[in-house]
C-alpha cells in the first residue's frame, strides 16, 4: 500500500517542478518582450515572484540554519574561553592568598624573634609530619648547620610548640608538647595568680580529646583561677623563661582545695604549623 503513495507523491513533485519552470518560463519571456500587454507582464511577474518565493524560502532557512549552528559554535568556544580564564583566576587568587599568609606568618615570627633577646633565634620550615606521631614530633628544615642544639625550645608565632629532640646535618626532630611518650623531657612551666603568687609544675600530658595540657607535679598550695596565663618558668637552662605556653582551662583540686592537675588550652595551634622559631641559646 505505501508504494503506490510514495510513487504518487514522486509525480506530484516532479509535476510541480515541471510548472515553476514553465513559469520561470513564462516569466522571463513576456517581461522581455516590450510588445506583450502591460497585464500579461504582471502576471508573469507575479508567477515569477511566487517561484523566487518558493525557491529561495529553503535557501534562506538552510542559510539561517547555518548561521545559528555557526553562532552556536561560537558561543560555545567562547565559553570554553572565558571557563579558562575563571580557572586562572580562580588558581591565582588561591596562590595570592597562600602567599598573604605565608608573609603574615614570617613577620609574626620575626617579630617573636626581637623578643627573645638572650637566644640566638633560627627560622625554619616544616618539612614533615607523620600521621602515627602526629602529636608526637615534627621535622623542620634546619639543623646543625644552621647552628640548631639538641633541647633548643622551639616556637609558633603564638607560643611554644615544643624542642629539639634529634639534630641532623640539615634538619631536626622536635618533641612537641602535645607528645604522649612517656620517656618525653617534659617542659618546666609557671603560672602566676593574682596576688602574685608563683605556682610551678611540669606539662605531663596531653588530652586528646579536649586538646588541653595537663600541668602536675605542683609544688605550690596556691589556688589557680581559670584564664591565668601559663609561660616556662626556665628550669633546666635550655628553655628560655617566659615563653608563652597557655591559658588555664580547667583546675582539678584535691579535696581540700589545693590543685592536683591544671588542664592548659594551648596558646599554638598544634595542627597548622608550617612556619617556627628556634630559640638557641647565645653562647
Amino acid at each position: 500500500m505505501q508504494k503506490p503513495f510514495f510513487n504518487k507523491k514522486l509525480v506530484i513533485t516532479l509535476v510541480s517542478l515541471i510548472t515553476a519552470f514553465l513559469l520561470i518560463a513564462f516569466s522571463i519571456v513576456v517581461r522581455n518582450d516590450r510588445s506583450t500587454p502591460s497585464f500579461i507582464q504582471s502576471i508573469g511577474n507575479s508567477a515569477a515572484g511566487v517561484v523566487d518565493t518558493v525557491v529561495n524560502a529553503p535557501a534562506e532557512g538552510i542559510s539561517k540554519f547555518t548561521g545559528s549552528v555557526s553562532n552556536l559554535v561560537n558561543t560555545y568556544q567562547e565559553n570554553a574561553q572565558l571557563k579558562k580564564k575563571v580557572d586562572s583566576i580562580n588558581a591565582l587568587q588561591v596562590e595570592n592568598e597562600t602567599l598573604k599568609q605565608e608573609n603574615k606568618q614570617l613577620k609574626q615570627q620575626l617579630s617573636l624573634d626581637k623578643s627573645l633577646t638572650s637566644y640566638d633565634s633560627i627560622s625554619a620550615s616544616v618539612i614533615s609530619r607523620a600521621p602515627s606521631t602526629w602529636q608526637n614530633s615534627i621535622v623542620i628544615s634546619k639543623g646543625a648547620n644552621a647552628g640548631i642544639t639538641k633541647g633548643s625550645a622551639v616556637l609558633s608565632d603564638k607560643g611554644i610548640i615544643g624542642r629539639v629532640s634529634e639534630v641532623n646535618k640539615t634538619n631536626s626532630k622536635v618533641e612537641l608538647l602535645t607528645t604522649q611518650d612517656d620517656s618525653a623531657n617534659r617542659f618546666a612551666v609557671q603560672l602566676i595568680d593574682n596576688d602574685g603568687n608563683t605556682v610551678n609544675g611540669l606539662i605531663t600530658d596531653y588530652n586528646t580529646d579536649t586538646n588541653q595540657l595537663v600541668m602536675g607535679q605542683i609544688t605550690s598550695k596556691e589556688k589557680v583561677k581559670k584564664g591565668t596565663k601559663v609561660i616556662t618558668s626556665g628550669l633546666g637552662g635550655t628553655t628560655p623563661k617566659g615563653l608563652y605556653v597557655g591559658t588555664v582551662a580547667k583546675v582539678v583540686n584535691q579535696d581540700d582545695g589545693l590543685p592536683t592537675k591544671i588542664y592548659i588550652k594551648p596558646a599554638a595551634d598544634m595542627t597548622n604549623l608550617s612556619v617556627v622559631t628556634v630559640a638557641k641559646r647565645q653562647d
